[in-house]
């Protein structure tokens, strides 16, 4: 069950992009979209309705892009990361995941101030 919940709010946020911006630009229905993402438009009507699970990573990336939202944040609605992320990740499993459990109950401003100090080399 928990990974059809996963799918529905998934495709309802996919299918709430769509609609707004398909408001202020009529090339944003379900069928050009499809289209452009090189998906058929009846299988991107199923994800919306959540009848199915989230397509792969390389669907969700066009998708994504398509619909001005971060690829993260759709791969992660879609219970997926990046291969970029999965690579690092399984380069250092035990550092990581220590990392992302220290970081869970932390706010937003902490995790930046980490994010900041490694990318500028601070650390």
């Amino acid at each position: 069950m928990a990974d059809k919940e996963r799918a529905e709010s998934f495709g309802d946020h996919v299918r709430r992009l769509r609609e707004k911006r398909a408001k202020a630009d009529s090339s944003f229905s379900l069928r050009q979209v499809a289209m452009r993402c090189g998906v058929t438009p009846a299988y991107l009507s199923r994800i919306e309705r959540g009848e199915v699970a989230p397509p792969g990573e390389e669907t969700l990336v066009r998708l994504a892009d398509e619909l001005g939202e971060n690829r993260d944040v759709l791969l992660a609605l879609a219970g997926k990361i990046s291969a970029d992320l999965r690579s690092a990740i399984l380069a250092r499993p035990l550092l990581f995941a220590e990392l992302i459990r220290v970081t869970k109950t932390m706010p937003d401003n902490a995790i930046l101030r980490i994010v900041r100090d490694v990318r500028d080399g601070e650390w």
